[in-house]
């Protein structure tokens, strides 16, 4: 799983692997270490109607809807948005790059842009 944090937004994005976890958890951790301190960034199932977030003790929590995680884990649908008071949040399943990148994305998503010509 990996974060991108823009201005004021917050993007999720999750590798096949990723999900399943999720799925079969509720919930998934990943951390990065800064010297002695640690970012800590999670997903999280929960019971309301909405995404919501929180960052509290370096950790940084994206809550998803039960009802949404559920539909999200198990169809093509690519991703979850949603406003809360300012802050865009967006959980999404992670593409491989249409451009050659050095990075390992045998478990991202096959990207559907992939052989389309322009």
């Amino acid at each position: 799983m990996k974060i991108r944090i823009k201005g004021n937004s917050i993007r999720f994005r999750l590798t096949k692997s990723d999900v399943d976890r999720f799925s079969q958890n509720g919930a998934i951790d990943e951390i990065t270490r800064f010297g002695n301190d640690l970012l800590i960034y999670s997903l999280k199932q929960y019971s309301n109607s909405n995404l919501s977030a929180i960052f509290r003790d370096n950790k940084i929590t994206l809550f998803i809807p039960d009802i949404l995680a559920r539909e999200w884990v198990s169809t093509d649908r690519v991703g979850l948005a949603y406003n809360e008071e300012g802050l865009e949040l967006l959980v999404e399943k992670d593409f491989k790059c249409l451009d050659n990148v050095d990075e390992d994305q045998s478990d991202n998503y096959p990207n559907p842009q992939a052989g389309i010509k322009k």
